[in-house]
C-alpha cells in the first residue's frame, strides 16, 4: 500500500469516526507524517471473525475503536432482524451487553447497547463490569436473542475485543458466524440513540443484582458436598487473584458464602485495564501468578486460584512436598476436575445414564482414560468453547450423550449447562470443594494427580507459539500451514508419524499411503495433527484471536518403572520434539 492509499484511507476514517479520542490519534499521525504507523492502522479492516472482534485499541480501521464497534453491532443487529423477521416486526427482539475491566470497555459496551436499542431490541446493559460467563448466563436467564461481551480475555493491556453470542448463550457458530460477517461488511449506515432516549423508551434496561444473585445461586448449586463444606470449610485457606479483572466480586462472594477463607492479592484486587502488576493478565503464565504464589507461601495457604480479566479462565497452584507452590496446568486441572466430578456423581448417585465429557482436539487425552474408568465417554470438538457448547446442545437435541463436564487445555472449564462458555467462577468453586474433599482424606491435589498418573499412565504436555505480527504476518502463517500440509512431518523426536489428521480438509490418513484418506466428522478448521507411533500427538494451529501459530505436544508414557522415570522419559521426548518444531517455525517465510 503506497502513501497516497494510506492517507486516503485515514481521511475516510476521520470522516466517520465520531469519537474524538480516536480521531485525534489519527490526525496527529497524519500531522507527523508517520506513514509506518498509519500503514499498520489502515492496511486492513479489523476483521469481524467467527468469534467477533479482537485488536489493539486505537484510531484506525485495523484497531478497536468506536467506529469499528458501531459497524459490528449494526451488522449483528441486521442479521438478527433478517433471521427472526416475525420477532423484529413485533419489536420483541432482545439483547444483553456486558463488559470487563479493559480500557474503553464501558464506552464500547454502551455504544453497543444503544445501537441495539435504536434497532428495536429490548436491550439489557449491566451497570458495571461483569465476567463473560455471567453474560452467557444472562442470555439464557433473560431469554435474549443475542448478547455481546466487550473483552479481550487474557490479552495484553493494549487490546480489547467483542464477543457475539447466539440465543442459547454460546458464541455464534456456523452457519451464522459467516453470515453475520457478511452483514457487518455490508453496513453503510449505523442507527443509534442517546442513552436518555433509550432508557425513556424502555428499550434500554439497566441490570445488576437480579442476575448476580441467580448466577451465584446456580454456581453454588452445582457443588456435590455442601455438608462437607459447612463442616470443614475453615480447614482450607485460599489465596486468590482476579488479575485486575472482573472475577473478584463473584469469586469472593461465592467462596465467602461457602465459609471458605479467601485472601485476595491486594495489589491485584481492583479492576484496572492497565494491568499494572503483570505483562500478560493470563493465568496460564507463571509470571502472572507470582504475586499470588508469594503470598500463598507466606500465608501457608492450601491453594492459589486465579481468573483472567473476564473471569472465564481459571488457573491454580498448590504446595509441593517442600512447601513451594507448583503450578497446575490446564490439562492437569481438567483431569483433576474430570476425576472429581465423575467420582462425586458416582458417590452421590447423580451420574446420568449416558454420561459424556467434551474436550477440544488439542487437549490431552489423559482425561479420556480417567473418564472411561467411570464409564463416561469423551467427545472431541474443535478448539474454542463455542464448539464444546455446540456438542452440549447436540446432546440435548439427539440424546447422544448427557453432559457432565467440558474443558480445554487453555484453562477453560465448564461444570454446568446454565452457562455455555468456560466459567472461571464455577471452576474456582468446584476446585475449592475438590481441595477440601481430598484434604478430608489426607491428600493434596498433587497426591491425587500422581495417583491418577500411576493408574492411567503419565502424560506431559507443552505448547509452543510464535507470533507473526504486521502486514505480512498472515501470509507467513498461511504459507507455513500450506507447507506443513504439502510436505508433512514424517517423524518427530525420533518417533515415526503413523497418522495425520487434517481438520481443514476433514480427512485423516497414514502418510505411508496418503492417497487413502478417511473422512472425519469434525467441522473444517485450519488444524493439522500428527500422531506418533508411541501415542504422542503434535498439533499445529494458527490462533483464532492473535497473529501467531501454536503447536501443542502431548506425550503419554507408561508408568512401569515408577513415576520419576516416566517423567524423565516424557521430558526428554518433549525437548526433542520442541527443538524440531522451533526449527520449523524459524524457517517460516511469507
Amino acid at each position: 500500500m503506497d502513501r497516497t492509499d494510506i492517507l486516503s484511507r485515514a481521511k475516510a476514517y476521520l470522516a466517520v469516526e465520531k469519537d474524538e479520542h480516536f480521531a485525534s490519534e489519527v490526525r496527529a499521525l497524519i500531522d507527523k507524517d508517520d506513514i509506518s504507523e498509519l500503514e499498520d492502522r489502515f492496511y486492513q479492516n479489523l476483521e469481524f471473525g467467527t468469534g467477533g472482534l479482537r485488536g489493539v485499541i486505537g484510531g484506525g480501521t485495523n484497531r478497536m475503536n468506536t467506529h469499528v464497534i458501531n459497524r459490528a453491532t449494526q451488522g449483528l443487529a441486521n442479521y438478527f432482524i433478517k433471521t427472526f423477521p416475525d420477532k423484529a416486526s413485533k419489536g420483541s427482539l432482545s439483547a444483553v451487553v456486558a463488559y470487563d475491566s479493559r480500557r474503553f470497555s464501558d464506552v464500547f459496551a454502551e455504544a453497543t447497547a444503544l445501537i441495539f436499542a435504536a434497532n428495536g431490541f429490548k436491550t439489557y446493559l449491566f451497570t458495571g463490569l461483569r465476567p463473560t460467563p455471567e453474560l452467557s448466563f444472562a442470555i439464557r436467564t433473560l431469554g435474549c436473542d443475542t448478547g455481546v461481551v466487550v473483552t479481550a480475555s487474557h490479552n495484553p493491556p493494549q487490546y480489547n475485543g467483542y464477543k457475539a453470542y447466539w440465543n442459547d448463550g454460546a458464541q455464534v457458530t456456523e452457519p451464522h458466524d459467516a453470515l453475520i460477517i457478511d452483514e457487518v461488511n455490508a453496513v453503510s449506515d449505523v442507527k443509534t440513540l442517546s442513552k436518555e432516549a433509550a432508557v425513556a423508551s424502555g428499550r434500554l434496561v439497566l441490570i445488576d443484582s437480579e442476575i448476580d444473585e441467580k448466577y451465584w445461586a446456580m454456581v453454588k448449586g452445582k457443588l456435590f458436598r455442601p455438608e462437607l463444606i459447612r463442616e470443614r470449610a475453615k480447614e482450607v485457606k485460599i489465596v486468590y487473584t482476579p488479575l485486575h479483572g472482573t472475577g473478584a466480586m463473584h469469586v469472593e462472594r461465592v467462596l465467602g458464602d461457602l465459609g471458605l477463607k479467601v485472601i485476595t492479592v491486594p495489589e491485584q484486587g481492583k479492576p484496572d485495564g492497565n494491568f499494572p502488576t503483570v505483562a500478560y493478565p493470563n493465568p496460564e503464565e507463571a509470571a502472572a501468578l507470582k504475586m499470588a504464589v508469594d503470598l500463598a507461601e507466606r500465608e501457608k495457604a492450601d491453594v492459589v486460584m486465579a481468573t483472567d480479566p473476564d473471569a472465564d479462565r481459571f488457573g491454580s497452584a498448590v504446595p509441593g512436598p517442600d512447601g513451594k507452590f507448583v503450578l497446575i496446568s490446564g490439562n492437569q486441572m481438567g483431569a483433576l476436575l474430570a476425576d472429581y466430578i465423575c467420582l462425586s456423581r458416582k458417590e452421590t448417585g447423580t451420574m446420568p445414564g449416558n454420561p459424556a465429557m467434551i474436550r477440544s482436539i488439542v487437549t490431552s487425552a489423559f482425561s479420556d482414560r480417567i473418564a472411561a474408568s467411570y464409564g463416561v465417554k469423551t467427545v472431541e470438538c474443535l478448539t474454542g468453547f463455542k464448539w464444546i457448547a455446540a456438542v452440549m446442545a447436540g446432546f440435548e437435541c439427539d440424546g447422544s450423550g448427557e453432559y457432565v463436564f467440558g474443558f480445554e487445555e487453555s484453562y477453560g472449564y465448564n461444570v454446568e449447562t446454565e452457562v455455555r462458555d468456560k466459567d472461571g467462577v464455577s471452576a474456582a468453586a468446584m476446585c475449592a470443594e475438590m481441595t477440601l474433599y481430598w484434604r478430608s482424606r489426607g491428600k493434596g491435589l498433587l497426591d491425587r494427580l500422581n495417583e491418577l498418573y500411576s493408574e492411567h499412565g503419565y502424560f506431559e504436555e507443552k505448547s509452543i507459539s510464535k507470533a507473526f505480527p504486521g502486514a505480512t504476518g498472515g501470509a507467513t502463517m498461511k504459507a507455513l500451514m500450506t507447507r506443513l500440509r504439502s510436505e508433512g512431518l514424517s517423524a518427530l523426536g525420533g518417533k515415526r508419524v503413523i497418522r495425520i489428521r487434517d481438520v481443514g480438509e476433514r480427512v485423516e490418513f497414514d502418510p505411508a499411503t496418503p492417497a487413502r484418506k478417511t473422512a472425519i466428522e469434525l467441522p473444517s478448521s485450519n488444524v493439522l495433527q500428527f500422531y506418533l507411533e508411541d501415542g504422542s500427538v503434535v498439533s499445529a494451529r494458527p490462533s483464532g484471536t492473535e497473529p501467531k501459530i501454536k503447536f501443542y505436544i502431548s506425550c503419554p508414557v507408561p508408568v512401569t518403572k515408577g513415576l520419576a522415570e516416566a517423567k524423565g522419559t516424557a521430558a526428554a521426548l518433549i525437548s526433542s520434539i520442541e527443538s524440531e518444531i522451533r526449527a520449523v517455525l524459524d524457517s517460516a517465510k511469507a
